[in-house]
């Protein structure tokens, strides 16, 4: 008679203990502290677009679209478009889950929450669909009838290639636009115009390196002022990533900074929150 290899025995015995004794539950991620300032640059492009930047406290994710056969696909370009990969899938439906789990917000400790919707073509029609689309969403998102703001949980705001005139238009708006340093003496509403982003190589020479020349020091506080003093938020796109820029933005009070190393902006924005304590 043929004895069994000791190494069957051995699994045989694995089997039925791994039957027996229940797996262990996965390990729920930890509640994170809200980073207001804190801007998830492309987002889609991490591991898990908007879980990731959900999971570092960011309070503002940006996702670029094209619309595709009715679909707001999300990529910076048409080659890395998937149909599984859209707007509502990615965002608009895990942020609805989330906000209903929670109570009415994206964070216990936060008021705001923003999403960076960057059209790549096509503005008009593009925004059309867009529209259509946050209307099934209005209950969390903050909305604009008659030039009544209804405040929500997720204010979306479109940048890019942006329809400024049919948004201007419209009665009803789930989204504002997103300006330029051109627009800081607009006289538009903060609810149509809530943010004043820009290219920071195009409007300033120091990129990070040494100490800040105070006129440049002096130039961002003024754009900062200005843009506050109408209610609307700042951000500058394409900067260096070195924590003694953040530095600067966050003393001259921009809004948003942007990131696309979740960790280490979280890193240096908690440390300066614990400086201060």
């Amino acid at each position: 008679m043929l004895r069994r290899p000791d190494s069957f025995l051995f699994l045989s015995i694995l089997f039925v203990f791994a039957a027996v004794v229940p797996p262990r539950a996965a390990k729920a991620e930890e509640p994170v502290s809200a980073l207001p300032n804190a801007h998830a640059h492309n987002d889609y492009y991490h591991k898990r677009p908007l879980l990731d930047a959900l999971a570092h406290g960011f309070c503002s994710v940006e996702a670029d679209v094209f619309l595709v056969d009715g679909q707001l696909l999300v990529g910076h370009a048409k080659f890395e478009l998937k149909p599984e990969r859209c707007l509502e899938s990615l965002y608009l439906s895990p942020l609805k889950e989330r906000i209903l789990k929670i109570g009415g917000r994206v964070y216990p400790d936060a008021d705001r929450f923003v999403l960076l919707v960057d059209i790549k073509e096509a503005g008009e029609k593009t925004y059309q669909a867009l529209h259509t689309l946050l209307a099934r969403y209005n209950d969390i998102l903050t909305r604009v009838e008659d030039g009544q703001v209804t405040p929500g949980a997720v204010t979306v705001i479109v940048s890019g290639d942006r329809p400024v005139e049919l948004m201007t238009g419209q009665e009803t708006r789930y989204a504002g636009i997103d300006g330029r340093l051109g627009d800081l003496d607009s006289d538009l509403p903060a609810h149509l115009l809530p943010l004043i982003s820009d290219h920071w190589g195009r409007n300033f020479r120091w990129q990070g390196l040494g100490p800040m020349p105070p006129e440049e020091r002096e130039k961002l506080r003024s754009i900062v002022g200005k843009a506050h003093e109408k209610g609307r938020l700042v951000r500058f796109w394409a900067i260096p990533h070195r924590e003694v820029l953040w530095a600067e933005l966050e003393a001259a009070g921009v809004d948003l900074i942007n990131a696309d190393d979740l960790p280490r902006l979280r890193r240096f924005l908690t440390r300066e929150v614990d400086e201060r304590q």
